[in-house]
């Protein structure tokens, strides 16, 4: 029997995620193991063998990017236009759905979705009878508290006294309360509502649950170990068929779950089975993309994590032996750059290009000392993680001058540009057009327009006002006349905001204007002005192009999904990373998705990996001595070339506390100058100077872990048992003796 065209090329294991179609199945797949084209493939398996029609099959993303290639993948396979497909993001799908039944929680059809300053505009409103002092309490906390809630699936009444908070003196829960109640006021809802609000639909109405369950014959999902609770309820809720099979295919990878930050539960990956019994689970362990070396350095790795399913990645590559991960110890974090530097200059020089080299940091502060140094050296990079497109602030300003035209009623957008540019529109003034507006039942846009007419307001301001208020009548007829890009065009123009750009002196002012005339452009690809606000909504993922080879330099959280022919990782220290906040707020838990990240960081790189710490490195202004991370002892020799690393590990054991200067590669203690030598030296009294003498069996007091006994001690590292925190790795200067 001849094998389809689209099963052509597949190894045994892909093939058997892709052939399992009855049942839950749960498809491990590890870094560069093509899941990809494994869901994408399945999807249009399913299709083409006839087992179910496009719109019988939900699949669910998390960026709108991986949507994109999804179903131009499954056009590709099927050799036509995917059409009618149930295909894209948690939000885009609940937002679709939630339009069919959105008078189930108290909103219509039309509701307006908020992004996140609009949501911090209306929270200000709502908390006023509490007299919170949002110096003290600032909104964006609060507001993070409201969505933690909505990403776990609880209502304000489903929020006890024990889960309540103490920020905004106690009143979290009821600010909740009171937020969700104006927003079902103004017909809205924000990114957490989309699926709240579904969950709850689901929960408490059986007859839309079963429509789904009939309409949904497969359930895929993508990136399945970076689900929060809301959105793994959801999915419970809409795989588990009364009486049928439960035919949901989860992809993953429990290695590379590292947003417990933002809500995701690497637990809902570990529980598979539990949730769907008699699962299928298939591991993708063929990696395609680097070398064994790199790949047995990541296994070694990871191998120290307990809490995981397992599995082994193994090149897939003929080509996959490589030079081994190499290791290099550095004086400070100055020295670190000037390392990376020398390295990228001496491979651009053989002609490795630029667009395929990454330097991945642990946390922000670390970039500085590269940004210096690549702009020193000339070496073109890209900050990757800035401002996105619809994010930025005249951005903003216009997209709420759209709402305003399509919907008088939208009280957020329009307080937001009745005073921009400045039209004498201060606090009381705006204060006293909500009292207006109360009073007469009305919005605001309509209630300006009677004030103005009865001459409530007076003077230039009201000339300035009355000009806002025919502009926004003007585009409203332009746009039921011309289509919504004239209408736009015409606002902008007829209210003055282009002009206050035009005007306006800053250096950045001409880039502003060139961002609005790309934003009019942006309107042509959509046919109404309400469905392009809604992508705007929904937009995920911006990112911008350039033709320039750059080295990219991003955090290890930005690089998850990005892969490059070389790889640097610096800060690889005890306090950096793992990141010492981590390990204090979420203990053994906190380690091992920091050794996830280490894990996602190694397996970015295809053939070239060099992996460095600092025995010094300046932390907001102060040096600090830095330890080896622990990460680092974890690599497995016979994949790993150390150059100085060895020579640090005896400097830390050392009794003298010195560092020596054989800790450091040639490259770098060969070219020191007499300054930074004389600088080094003195460092090193310094710290052997305040470093105190520790035996192991002394009792010691840690500041914030308490008192505890050595059980390991040196200089610089010293493992601790705590009595309340366990044991931990701790710097010896931090301990102070306990006299018996």
């Amino acid at each position: 029997m001849t094998t389809p065209s689209h099963l052509e090329r597949l190894n045994p294991e892909q093939l058997a995620a892709i052939e399992t179609t009855e049942g839950p199945l749960l498809v491990l797949a590890g870094a560069g193991t093509g899941k990809t084209r494994v869901l994408t493939t399945r999807f249009a398996h399913i299709l083409l063998s006839g087992r179910a029609k496009p719109w019988q099959v939900l699949a669910v993303t998390f960026t709108n990017k991986a949507a994109r290639e999804m179903r131009e993948r499954i056009s590709f396979i099927l050799g036509a236009p995917a059409e009618g497909l149930w295909l894209g993001t948690f939000h885009a799908l609940c937002a679709r759905m939630l339009r069919r039944h959105a008078e189930h929680v108290g909103l219509t059809s039309g509701f307006l979705i908020l992004d996140t300053d609009d949501q911090l505009r209306l929270l200000k409103q709502v908390i006023e009878p509490w007299r919170v002092d949002v110096k003290r309490w600032p909104l964006p906390g609060l507001m993070g508290i409201i969505q933690r809630w909505k990403d776990r699936g609880l209502t304000p009444d489903a929020i006890t006294p024990a889960e309540n908070v103490d920020y905004a003196d106690g009143h979290a829960r009821a600010i909740y309360a009171a937020y969700q109640t104006r927003l079902r006021e103004l017909n809205a809802c924000d990114f957490g509502d989309l699926m709240l609000h579904m969950v709850e639909i689901l929960r408490k109405h059986p007859d839309v649950l079963e429509q789904y369950h009939r309409m949904f014959r497969y359930i895929l999902v993508d990136e399945y170990q970076d689900t929060n609770t809301v959105q793994y309820l959801w999915l419970r809720l809409l795989a588990r068929r009364p009486g049928d099979v439960s035919n949901i295919c989860c992809v993953g990878d429990d290695d590379q779950s590292i947003y417990s930050w933002r809500g995701a539960e690497v637990e809902n990956i570990l529980r598979f089975e539990q949730d769907f019994p008699g699962a299928t689970i298939v591991r993708l362990e063929r990696n395609y993309r680097s070398t064994a070396h790199i790949l047995g350095a990541a296994a070694g790795l990871i191998s120290h994590n307990d809490g995981r399913l397992g599995k082994t990645l193994r090149p897939g590559r003929e080509d996959a032996d490589g030079e081994k991960v190499r290791v290099v110890g550095v004086w400070d974090s100055d020295a670190e750059a000037r390392e990376i530097c020398m390295r990228i200059e001496r491979l651009h020089g053989e002609g490795h290009p630029l667009g395929e080299i990454a330097i991945l940091v642990r946390a922000g502060f670390q970039t500085r000392a590269f940004e210096e140094r690549l702009v020193q050296t000339g070496i073109p990079y890209r900050i990757v993680g800035g401002v996105r497109f619809y994010e930025r602030a005249e951005i903003r300003d216009a997209l709420a001058y759209m709402r305003a035209l399509v919907n008088p009623a939208d009280d957020l957008a329009f307080e937001r540009i009745v005073n921009v540019p400045k039209r004498g529109v201060g606090t009381a003034a705006l204060q006293k057009m909500h009292v207006q507006a109360r009073a007469r039942q009305q919005p605001l846009a309509p209630t300006l327009a009677a004030m103005i007419e009865e001459k409530l307001i007076k003077g230039k301001s009201a000339d300035k006002q009355a000009e806002f208020i025919a502009a926004l009548s003007g585009a409203r007829a332009t746009l039921a006349k011309e289509g919504h890009v004239v209408a736009v065009e015409t606002l902008l123009e007829e209210s003055g905001y282009l002009d206050m750009w035009r005007n306006d002196t800053a250096p950045d002012a001409p880039g502003r204007v060139e961002n609005l005339h790309e934003l009019v452009r942006a309107l042509a690809d959509f046919p109404t002005l309400g469905e392009f606000l809604e992508h705007v909504s929904l937009v995920m993922d911006t990112e911008g192009a350039s033709e320039e080879q750059k080295v990219s330099v991003m955090t290890l959280h930005g690089a998850k999904g990005l892969e490059f022919d070389t790889v640097f990782l610096p800060g690889w220290e005890e306090g950096v990373f793992p990141s010492q906040r981590t390990l204090d707020e979420g203990g053994n838990k906190g380690l091992e998705e920091e050794r996830r990240l280490a894990y996602v960081g190694i397996t970015r790189a295809r053939h070239r990996l060099t992996i460095l710490h600092a025995s010094s490195r300046r932390i907001y202004a102060n040096w600090q001595e830095s330890m080896p991370s622990r990460f680092l002892d974890e690599l497995p020799d016979e994949h790993v070339e150390r150059e100085g690393e060895n020579a640090t590990r005896q400097a830390r054991r050392d009794h003298s506390g010195l560092f020596s200067s054989s800790v450091f590669s040639d490259d770098i203690s060969g070219s020191m100058s007499p300054l930074v030598a004389k600088r080094r030296k003195r460092m090193q009294e310094e710290l052997a100077a305040s470093t105190p003498q520790i035996k192991v069996g002394t009792r010691v007091f840690h500041q914030k872990f308490g008192y505890g006994v050595v059980i390991e001690a040196d200089r610089g590292a010293t493992e601790v048992s705590f009595e309340k925190s366990g044991i931990k790795r701790v710097m010896s200067s931090y301990l102070q003796p306990i006299a018996d």
